[in-house]
């Protein structure tokens, strides 16, 4: 995994951990919405590079 898309990955991960969590605990489910939407996609950007290390090998 490269190293600048490994660190966009962990951090739309973090960003959208938190920005999830905050939106929960002030009850704004837009918010909420938006940081499970950011984890995702981090979530998606990690396995991706995975999957393109595996091949690599």
């Amino acid at each position: 995994m490269s190293a600048s898309e490994k660190a966009k990955a962990k951090t739309e991960q973090t960003v959208g951990k938190v920005e999830k969590e905050v939106g929960r605990a002030i009850g704004n489910e837009r918010i909420a919405a938006e940081g499970e939407s950011k984890e995702a996609k981090g979530d998606l950007r990690a396995a991706k590079e995975k999957g393109k290390d595996a091949l690599k090998d």
